[in-house]
């Protein structure tokens, strides 16, 4: 009968750290082998010093990323990389080292950095070889989960990007719609407001956000405005417009706006979201609008009907990236729970049977 019994180990007679290489940029040659940093893959050269695959660590620099490479590399000398697998599944030996605390061993032995010596001695858990396999091919296909989620949001948002440039210019119309957009001013469309202290309001179960030029800070027990608004940074970060469309406190490094007539608020928020607002930055020091700055700024605009129109598609975009953007943080946080469970042997990966957690991140659908 196969042995599934987990073994206690020294990290040492499971992985063999060595530290990575020396290879100066005057050095390098072209090719495609990848150079391996303590961030990770940051060049590639024509020779190779390990063969793949491999697991590489920091080990001064960036501490805490572990890298695992299918291919052979170069380890840079700012690196450890595991020299010896003993005979252990390299894929399942990446995802164990993940679990160790890095930074709580950086200077232990008054080296700056983490001494591989300090490593080998953490005591670890272990199982057999065929159960380490079933782990690493089940955490790897949440990992690829993640990659695709990651890669249809980066592109969802060069979609709404390149929509954003398009519609927001009338460079492209929507069907319907013809008229001449007018160019005026910021002030033509909305008052600039300023923002007020939030100290008699702050309110730990107030129902109204209190929002910075960074974005929410708290919340209070009674609201500023009411009405859609387009927000933008007084002073800090004066390059990240807001949008709120509920009743809300602004401090006073953040203005508001209040919009005439019926102009969509949506649309200018997005109109804002294309402005370089650092070129109006009006300080030497911490970054500062002016509000008379502000309502000087020219804008093309149509006729709000055109407005509601083009901030609805955008909106709806919005909506999509956020969707998918909620399963990437549930797809993560499924595999953090999977690493906890499996990688300590609390659940068991034997036979083919899938863990409930495994199975909700297979079920997590990427479109």
């Amino acid at each position: 009968m196969r042995n599934n019994i987990w073994k206690t180990e020294m990290l040492g007679n499971v992985a063999t750290l060595q530290r990575g290489y020396d290879l100066p940029y005057r050095q390098r040659k072209p090719g495609t082998v990848p150079i391996v940093t303590s961030s990770g893959i940051g060049d590639t050269h024509s020779e190779s010093r390990v063969a793949g695959p491999g697991v590489v660590t920091g080990r001064y620099g960036t501490i805490g990323e572990v890298f695992y490479i299918q291919t052979d590399f170069w380890p840079l000398n700012t690196t450890l990389y595991v020299k010896d697998f003993h005979s252990n599944d390299p894929l399942f030996v990446s995802y164990l080292l993940r679990t160790i605390d890095f930074h709580s061993h950086s200077g232990k032995s008054g080296v700056p950095g983490v001494n591989r010596n300090d490593l080998h001695e953490l005591v670890v858990h272990l199982p057999p070889l065929a159960e380490q396999e079933a782990i690493a091919e089940a955490l790897s296909d949440a990992d690829a989960l993640i990659e695709a989620l990651a890669g249809v949001i980066a592109k969802k948002r060069q979609i709404k990007q390149g929509a954003m440039q398009a519609l927001l210019t009338g460079k492209t119309r929507l069907p319907g719609f013809s008229g001449v957009w007018e160019t005026c001013l910021i002030g033509d469309l909305l008052s600039i407001m300023h923002g007020k202290s939030q100290r008699t309001v702050e309110d730990l179960n107030g129902a109204y956000p209190i929002l910075a030029s960074g974005g929410q800070i708290g919340k209070a027990n009674q609201f500023l405005y009411d009405k859609p608004s387009v927000m933008i940074g007084r002073k800090g970060t004066i390059d990240r417009p807001q949008y709120m469309d509920q009743p809300f406190w602004t401090v006073d490094t953040l203005f508001y706006s209040e919009i005439h007539g019926q102009n969509n608020a949506k649309f200018i928020f997005y109109q804002f979201c294309l402005i370089d607002w650092k070129q109006h930055n009006e300080a030497s020091g911490v970054p500062s609008l002016n509000a008379r700055t502000i309502e000087r700024i020219d804008l093309k605009v149509p006729q709000p009907a055109e407005q509601t129109a083009i901030a609805a598609i955008l909106s709806d975009m919005d909506a999509e990236i956020a969707a998918l953007e909620a399963k990437l943080v549930k797809a993560r946080q499924v595999k953090q729970g999977m690493m906890q469970e499996l990688l300590t042997g609390r659940i068991r990966l034997i036979g083919g049977v899938e863990t409930q957690d495994v199975a909700s991140v297979r079920g997590v659908a990427v479109t």
